[in-house]
Order: C-alpha cells, then structure tokens, then sequence
C-alpha cells in the first residue's frame, strides 16, 4: 500500500534524501514544504553568485520540473510551524493541514546573528545596509545593495565569512573581515595555519583582516556607517555582512514536543529519539551529540534514512562521520581533517612551514594511524591524506611522503589507487564508484557523467579528478562529448555545419531551423536566443523575425533589471554630446521621476529604473537612437579627447570612434563587442582591453589590438596590425568582426576567439586575405549596414500586443502545488 511521506524542509538535505529514496523505489506519495519560493539549489555555490563566477540557473540541483515530474507535491515558500505526532498530520502557517504515514524534518539550519547593538531596525528587520549570508535571497540583497556602495565589513571569519569577503570584492571597493577569536577557520585550522591563511588573505586578496574583534555596535541612523568594536575602535563601512554561524532550525520540533538539545536528537536510523514514524535529516539531526554543517556527512545520513524508511535495508545504521574537507577559501587551497593540533604528548607531528610562498603542513598521527591533517596553500597532497585519514590506512616510515613526492616525479593519487567508496565530489556526495557505474552503463563523456552523477557541478574544485577517474574508467576509450561541439544545445550541429544546412534550405525564421534541423521538429528555450543572432547575421534584411526567439532585453530594446524595470541608454557617439542632448536626458529624467541617472563606463548616460510600459513614451520624449546597452551586438566606441584638445593626443581619436559607431551600430554577433580609440598610446580610452581597440601612435599611423578584456576576465588584446589612415582602421574592423560573427560560437567573447584561433592566424585572414575570403567578409558587413534599422522607431507600432504592456516584477512568488 502506498504510504504518504511528508517532508518538511527542500534543501540540499531533504531535496537529497527524497532523491535517495526515489533511487530505492519507495512506495511513497511525496509531498514537500519548503520556506523558500524556489525548488531546490546549492547554498556551497552562493559565494560563487556572490563573486559573479556563477549565474542563479547553474546552481539549482532541482528546479520546479523534477518535482513535477517526480510526482512530489511541492509546497514552496510554505512554513511548517507544527506537528501533530498523534494524529500524523503537519500544520502550515497558512492554515492548511497535511496527514502523513512517514516525516523527515529537514529544517537546516538559520545564519546565526548576534546580538549587536544596532543591527536590526524595529520596523524593518536588519538595519539597511546589513545582511545575512544564508540564502539565495541574502545574495541578492547583496548583491544588489552593494554595487551602489563602496565599503564593506564582513563579521566572522570563518569559511562562510572568507567567501563573502572574497565575493564583496567584485562590487565593493574596500573589504574588512572582523573575527573575534584569535586566528580565522579556528574550528578547521590551529593557529599556524590560521595565521598564514591570514597573511594570504590579507596580501593575496588585499582584504584587511582584524582578529579577535568583538563588534560592539552598528553605526548610523537610517543606514549603515560603520561599525563599532569592543577596544573602541570604529571602521567606517556603509555594507556589514554577517557570517558568524549558523544554528540549527528546530523550533517546529520543539514546538511538537520532540527532543531537542542542540538540535533533534536522533538514533543511529537517523529516526528523531521515541519516534517511529519521525525522520531527521541534515544540519537540524543531533547524533550521538554531534552536529554536522558539512555536506557529506548529510549525504551518508540521507542514505540511511533511505534504506531505513524504504525497507531495503532495516540494518542501516548511521555511526558518525569522520570530518575532511578539501576546498578553495576564497581562492586559496585548504584542506583539514581530524584533529587541528595534538592531544597526548605521544601524538606525532610533522610540520612543514614556508611563509613566504603562503604554504602550511601539519599532520599528525597517533599509533601509525593519521588522525588529522591540515594544509594550506598546497592541496596537491590532499587527496591522499583524505583517504588515509577515512580508512585508517597504514602509512609510510618516511613521513615526508605524505606531504611531498620524494624521489620521483609530482602526482596525486591516481583513480586505480582510489577505493570504490572514496568520495570525488564533496558537495554532491558522488563517490568513484557512482562515477564508474555511469561510465559502466555505457555513458563515456565526462559532460555526461558530470550530468548524470552532478560530480564537478558543486565548487568545480574537483573536474580535473573527474575527468582522470571517467577517462580510466572508460579503459581508453572516453569520447568526447557530441554537445560540446553545437552550437546551440538544441539543435545538433556545429556552426559550420549548421550556416550550410541554414543556407541550403533557406532557413530565415528560428522555428523553421528546428523544424527542418531538429529531429521531431523540438524546440529548445535555451536555443532560441542564439539561433536568431545567428540568422540575423546570415540573413541582414531578409531574416524573419519571430519575437518569442527574443531575449526580453532584444524585445523591448533596454536592459532588465533585478525589479524588473529597465533600463534606457541613448546613443552617444564616441562618448560625445551637446548640451541641448543633455538638457533633454536632464528634462526627460524629471518628467518621468527617473529613480536614478547614472554615467556608464562606456562613457554613455543611463537612465534607470523605467517600468516597461514607460518605454516607448521616454523613447518618444528623447527622440534619440539606442545606444545598445542590452543585446549581443556592437556596443559603444569608448574614445579619449584626441588631439583636438590634449596636449599629447597624436591621432583624432573621437572623429574615428563616432565614425566606427555610426557605421557599425547595432550590429549582431554571437557576444557583445565593446570598442575603444585612443589618441596615443597613456591608452586613456583603455583601447588594449576592447574586443577592438585602435591606437595612435606617432607618424599619423593607427594600431589595431583585437581580443582584449578588462571585465570578469582580464587580457590585453593582440596586435593586429598598424595601418596608415583611419579608412583603414574602419575596413578591417568591419572585416575582423564579420570574421568574429561568422565563426565564433554563442556567447564567445573575443578574448576566447582569438586566442582559441591564433592572432597569427586570424591577421592572415582578416590583413593578409591569405584565405581570399576579404571582400566577402568585406561584402557580408556591407549587407548588416545596410539592413540596420533604429529599434526604437517600433514604438509607435509594437511588434506584438504585449511588447509593453505592464510587466509582473521579478520576484519569485510561491508556486502552486503540482498534484501527483
């Protein structure tokens, strides 16, 4: 008979252990609650979202489909607030009642925030400019507040705190990291170690970094201005971020009078203590006394719990986890294990300490047994100290081994070495043998074994071990991933292969590519947005226009914002206007209450905060082009003064830039192109870092550097070539981005392309046409001149209905529940 398994809490514990349960075939009806509005996602990779190496969609492990398709029904941003344990039902915040046979509490656990003079506001919770770290909300408000503000104070200095210095630095200028005992990662890391993290942090990352610091105060009225310390001491900051714990959630345990203590007691079946219909599982589970914050031994309980409950093994029993971690700190390797430091005077100890390179060893053993470990600024060893410390393994007389290769060449343990159970990926729980059976089962390509399994998809410090255990595994014979090769994920084909199959069937619109290209004529969300830059290109004029293949940015011409209001960039030529252009952005900003006007890096003004349906009315009242602040097109020509005015301007600068803008605006590409023209070489208009940059140099000549960065990634741009006249300059830059557009994939920026095919190569083409493809690249840039048409004069005709009609804001709100 199918029972009914109620679980509340849809984190990485719960989401996983229903997971773990569907795997055992368990005859259950499922139905979750969860506090958040979300399916479910990986909290380890918040400081990734946090630092800008990670979007919110990769790092959902569930989103709303699988509960769908699981048959689970899913309650999201529903509290559970008590537990009848006599009638097995559950009550809901909102009134609602749920029966059920079996319950798992996996409640987690809450950012712990202490008690600090200041921090919250009466009639608002935290005090504006405070914030937690725990959820993928907390990140948000983080992010968002702090872009608009320059100095941040992170309280606590631990892993969590570590991260959220390091992410603070992409948006803030200034970092300090405030611990209040004596040295950071105490729980991980003796006082050696902690001090050379430190030392690593501090000149490394340039965040400052302040020990045993009690904060005694939050400073500011209506918001934050610093923060107090205990000596008196006051660090002037207007973003405090607080990291200092966490806490279990068992107030709905309590409340239903289970046993708690630090947190819900359980037994060694992961059952909450006198209950044989209760589960516990997570960071909320006390077992044998101890608590658990680490991933992988929730992964170890979720497996009992499921065997448990499933009946596949009544045996099943938890016992604890011994404790290891290996991980980047806020891009610095640590790793620990067992004890941080000895405890009887027979415990040995080998230390090995080199300040000056950032580099710690400490291990310690007890017996012939290794008992703890700790490493930092070196993880090459890690893997090995881990499995040692795991089976108790014996070790080698010469203890140096186990933390340098001696005598032979640098490795790490190889996969043949690595037992069937040894855990790869920590954040997954995905154990070498999980990763043989995929490969076993006939999957041969890492990407799909990385898909299947999710090894890889947590912090990513693993890939490199996936990689060597899937290629071993597959006794040679791994294959490269089809996918990795397409140029879209929906239609399967790469890019030379897909423009002649576009070519020859003559397909113009996005819908009759996957018809005809596509088997069974699907179409793919995630492809729609690159197949129509693709055929824009290929087809300028003629290409047909079907508005759901439309990112909303290319919709409605203006970048989205978090609030889901927009942005409106007019064009400025060469960073250049008038003050009539300017009274009227100044005129238009107050008519319309603009929230805020801001001045872009690529010297352009923009006005932010407009709902979409105001769009078309400022666009009438600017009655100036787009400046293409939002699609995947040419951008904006950064120039400096030139030499009209500068004293060392060799080369018209400005003249040449609003001439490459106005001859290639809006131009479409598989990503943005920004450009730059300076006027000599102090590169005032940071031209070495475009994806184009032209500079003057003495004697009337232009260089021309293709491939530069200076935004998440850094590179200075190769030289292309050095030309004579600024005709030049526009002729082969229209040709290299033709060149670029044709041949580079989706979302490939320049300073991937060129590198990937070589300046050299790339100069014999684009300077040399030593492949006698210039004059058609020359023609086919000729015929998107030609084609471009301003966006914004389809404001007075919308393409569709709906093109500006009032747009719901961007919050995520509760789901409705999908029945099973």
């Amino acid at each position: 008979m199918t029972e009914r398994l109620v679980v509340i809490g849809n984190g990485m514990a719960g989401a996983r252990t229903v997971e773990e349960i569907l795997a055992r075939d368990g005859d259950f009806t499922v139905t979750m609650f969860g506090d958040e509005p979300y399916g479910n996602y990986n909290r380890i990779m918040l400081s990734n979202l946090l630092a800008g190496v990670e979007t919110e969609d990769g790092i959902f492990l569930n989103d709303l489909a699988w509960y769908a398709d699981n048959g689970i029904t899913l309650h999201a941003g529903t509290k559970i607030e008590r537990i009848d344990r006599f009638a097995k039902v559950v009550y809901a915040t909102d009134g609602t009642a749920t029966p059920y046979d079996k319950l798992i509490i996996a409640t987690g656990s809450s950012a712990w925030v202490p008690p600090i003079k200041g921090i919250n506001n009466p009639h608002r919770g935290y005090h504006q400019g405070v914030f937690a770290f725990r959820t993928l909300d907390d990140t948000r408000g983080m992010i968002r507040y702090a872009r608009d503000h320059e100095r941040a104070v992170v309280i606590g200095g631990g892993l969590l705190g570590l991260e959220a210095a390091r992410g603070l630095q992409n948006h803030v200028s200034h970092v300090t990291l405030l611990h209040a005992m004596g040295h950071l990662m105490n729980t991980q890391l003796d006082e050696k170690a902690g001090a050379m993290l430190r030392d690593s942090v501090e000149n490394k990352l340039g965040i400052d970094v302040i020990v045993n610091a009690m904060t005694s105060e939050i400073l500011g009225k209506d918001r934050v201005t610093g923060v107090k310390l205990g000596d008196g001491t006051v660090i002037d900051c207007d973003v405090v971020v607080v990291a200092a714990g966490i806490r279990p959630n068992t107030q709905v345990a309590a409340n239903s009078d289970l046993t708690v203590e630090r947190g819900i007691v359980v037994d060694d079946h992961m059952r909450a203590e006198g209950e044989e219909d209760i589960y516990v599982v997570g960071e909320c589970a006390q077992h044998r006394g101890s608590l658990y914050g680490l991933v992988a031994p929730l992964w170890d309980q979720a497996k009992v719990l499921a065997d448990h409950i499933t009946g596949r093994d009544l045996t099943a029993a938890y016992h604890g986890s011994k404790l290891s971690t290996k991980l980047k700190v806020a891009g610095i390797d640590v790793a620990s294990m067992g004890l941080k430091e000895p405890e009887t005077d027979d415990d040995e100890v080998i230390v090995y300490n080199e300040p000056r390179k950032g580099v710690y060893k400490q291990i310690i053993i007890r017996d012939g047994i290794l008992v703890g470990a700790t490493l930092v600024g070196d993880n090459r060893k890690a893997a090995g100290l881990i499995q040692a410390f795991d089976r108790g393994t014996p070790l080698p007389d010469e203890r140096a081994e186990l933390l340098f290769d001696i005598g032979g060449p640098a490795g790490e343990i190889t996969p043949e070495e690595m037992p069937d159970d040894a855990q790869v990926c920590n954040c997954n729980g995905v154990s070498k043998g999980a990763i043989c059976g995929v490969v076993s089962d006939g999957c041969k390509t890492v990407g799909g074994v990385m898909e299947k399994t999710r090894a890889g998809k947590g912090c990513g410090t693993c890939k490199p071990l996936v990689q060597r255990i899937v290629e071993w595994a597959a006794g040679g014979e791994v294959e490269e991933d089809p996918a990795a090769s397409w140029y879209v994920p929906g239609v399967p084909m790469p890019k030379p292969e897909l423009m002649a199959a576009i070519r020859k069937y003559e397909l113009k619109s996005v819908s009759s590519v996957f018809m005809k290209l596509v088997p069974g004529g699907e179409h793919d969300a995630k492809s729609k947005m690159g197949l129509a830059s693709l055929l824009k290109m290929m087809w300028a004029d003629e290409y047909v226009d079907e508005r759901d293949a439309r990112f909303i940015n290319d919709r409605v011409h203006g970048n989205i914002q978090r609030d889901g209001t927009f942005s409106v960039v007019p064009q400025m030529k060469g960073g250049v206007t008038t003050p009539a252009q300017l009274r009227r952005i100044a005129e238009v900003a107050e008519k319309h209450q603009v929230p805020m006007v801001k001045l872009t890096g690529g010297q352009r003004i923009d006005l932010l905060g407009i709902p979409k349906e105001k769009l078309p009315e400022i666009w009438a009242d600017l009655d100036m082009p787009s400046g293409y602040a939002y699609a995947k097109s040419f951008r904006t020509v950064k120039t400096c003064v030139g030499s009209d005015f500068c004293r060392f301007g060799v080369g018209d600068s400005t003249a040449l830039g609003i001439a490459l803008e106005e001859r290639y605006q809006g131009l479409e590409g598989p990503g943005k192109m920004k450009l730059a023209v300076t006027g000599c070489p102090r590169n005032c208009a940071e031209a070495y870092v475009k994806d184009l940059g032209v500079v003057a140099i003495d004697g009337g000549k232009w260089e021309i550097y293709v491939g530069g960065a200076a935004g998440a990634h850094i590179r200075k741009g190769d030289l292309l070539t050095t030309v004579e006249t600024a005709e030049e300059v526009i002729r082969l830059t229209g040709r290299f981005l033709q060149y670029y557009r044709e041949n580079a994939n989706w979302l490939e920026r320049t300073y991937t392309f060129v590198p990937r095919i070589g300046v050299d190569r790339i100069r014999e083409i684009v300077v040399d046409d030593a492949d006698g493809i210039a004059a058609a690249l020359d023609a086919a840039v000729e015929e998107a001149v030609q084609a471009y048409k301003d966006p914004w004069k389809e404001r007075a005709e919308p393409a569709t209905p709906g093109q500006f009609r009032t747009s719901l804001p961007l919050i995520v709100l509760p789901q409705v529940p999908v029945r099973s």
